[in-house]
């Protein structure tokens, strides 16, 4: 199949968060299949600006946002690995004013009304037709709107499959919005596009695409309910009641996370020979300033700081976990309460508690290959891809039991895990993770670990068969 993968972030190019990651890995898991897949992200400067960037592929070509509103754009091509093409489509503002990738979300939405109509402009360039469009998340969730309604015959036999990497996160914008992407006022209904008197892009893609899915069974299960369903759980159930709902679970690279050959570690190691583990753990301790405390197992944590991720819970906890006793490293941005309090933390306790401000993909390589355990509390978690890179670096992770962290770390086999989202319940679970870690069985623990397969392999025959659904759904709905 021609399979068209839309994110407005892919890793390496630009990263926020674990959207980026996905884009990144799973079309080299598709192209392994056999399929014909591309990537289309946005052309941000900072892309733009790399010396080994690729020149121009098309230098200008109109993309008709409305009737009365045209763009002239720009397609640039690199490649994703052993040759996935990513184009990078561009016009004179919104994108390339970014050069960093904490500028990749800007506010307002011309930017997504041109990418969407952009995208469709391209293809129509390249003279190549996916079978199968697939948007991710909210900032692409006009797409299926578009190929369904945007008067364009072009594409009526291509599919869409929209992929949810986080219902919380919706794009909610005001009536007119329609008007300027040329889509009929008469979607603006509780059926099809609005929501509480908003236009919703999160819900649009939900509603026109031909197959949805989560980044995890337990999430797309979640999100039927009031608790987790952002107001959007009756959709969800009714979408899963059609057969249109599903959950596959996220995987990540191997070749990128390999702590057998990774550069930015002091020392490498496999299942095969652990030793270099040790030799990692000993230079993450004196990188940070730390000396290591006997018996007192090192504790991870690489994250967005916010009450989501649960690190509110960790700092009401922090005097117990650390009398226990552990030491615990924090690398991450986010909330500056949260920011305040782990600073306060490590002046409290500066021979156990070390907190790095700042977003560093090799350090955060380090914190995962140096530390024993990875404290990952989440109120929610549609995947994670924290748990699963720990696994590979064969730290065990300690995880609420939800989302894709439920569907992928399991007490006392590869990780320690509680329910309830108290500091209490966390707390009981570092305590049986530390008690593990001083025991004879640990050495097995941390090879079980490294023996998890969390690769693509399997995730994507999944999306393969989403595909083929979605294809066929289309094909029917054409000879209606």
């Amino acid at each position: 199949m021609k399979v068209l993968f839309l994110s407005h972030e892919v890793a390496p190019f630009a990263k926020v968060g674990g959207l980026a990651d996905v884009a990144g890995s799973l079309p080299k898991a598709l192209k392994g299949l056999g399929h014909d897949v591309r990537v289309f992200m946005p052309a941000y400067q900072m892309i733009l600006d790399h010396p080994e960037f690729a020149p121009k592929l098309i230098a200008e070509f109109p993309v008709a946002i409305n009737p009365v509103w045209t763009k002239m754009a720009q397609l640039w091509e690199t490649k994703l690995g052993d040759g996935v093409p990513v184009y990078l489509l561009g016009t004179d503002e919104w994108f390339c004013d970014t050069h960093e990738s904490k500028s990749v979300y800007l506010p307002g939405s011309n930017q997504h009304l041109f990418f969407t109509r952009g995208v469709l402009a391209a293809c129509r360039e390249l003279g190549w037709i996916p079978h199968v469009f697939h948007a991710n998340d909210w900032h692409t969730g006009l797409l299926p709107v578009v190929l369904r309604e945007g008067g364009d015959e072009t594409f009526a036999a291509s599919a869409s499959v929209f992929t949810i990497h986080n219902l919380a996160y919706q794009g909610e914008f005001p009536f007119e919005i329609l008007e300027q992407i040329g889509l009929p006022s008469s979607l603006y209904n509780m059926h099809q596009l609005e929501t509480y008197g908003a236009v919703n892009f999160l819900k649009a893609g939900s509603v026109f695409a031909d197959q949805v899915n989560t980044v995890s069974p337990r999430y797309a299960e979640e999100i039927q309910t009031p608790e987790f369903g952002c107001r959007l759980e009756g959709l969800m159930t009714f979408l899963a009641e059609e057969g249109r709902l599903s959950g596959i679970l996220n995987g990540i690279d191997f070749e990128e996370f390999n702590p057998a050959v990774d550069p930015a570690l002091p020392a490498h190691f496999s299942a095969e020979d652990v030793s270099g583990k040790v030799a990692c753990r000993e230079g993450l301790l004196a990188e940070l300033g730390l000396e290591s405390i006997p018996g007192a197992p090192v504790i991870g944590v690489v994250s967005r700081l916010s009450s989501q991720k649960g690190m509110d819970l960790m700092i009401e906890a922090l005097d117990q976990i650390v009398g226990m006793p552990a030491q615990l490293i924090v690398q991450g941005l986010g909330d500056s309460w949260l920011a305040e309090r782990f600073r306060e933390a490590e002046q409290r306790y500066p021979n156990h508690v070390r907190f790095v401000e700042k977003f560093d993909a090799a350090l955060a390589n380090r914190v995962y290959a140096g530390s024993d355990l990875f404290l990952m509390p989440s109120a929610f978690e549609p995947c994670g891809l924290g748990q699963l890179i720990a696994l590979r670096y064969g730290t065990l992770p300690i995880v609420r039991e939800t989302g894709g962290l439920a569907n992928t770390v399991f007490e006392g086999e590869n990780g320690f895990v509680f329910q309830k989202k108290t500091a209490a319940e966390m707390i009981a679970a570092v305590s049986r993770a530390v008690q593990a870690y001083r025991s004879e069985a640990w050495s097995q623990l941390v090879l079980r670990a490294l023996n998890h397969d969390s690769r693509w392999t399997r995730s994507a025959l999944v999306y393969e068969a989403i595909y083929e659904k979605a294809v066929r759904a289309r094909q029917a709905a054409l000879t209606v």
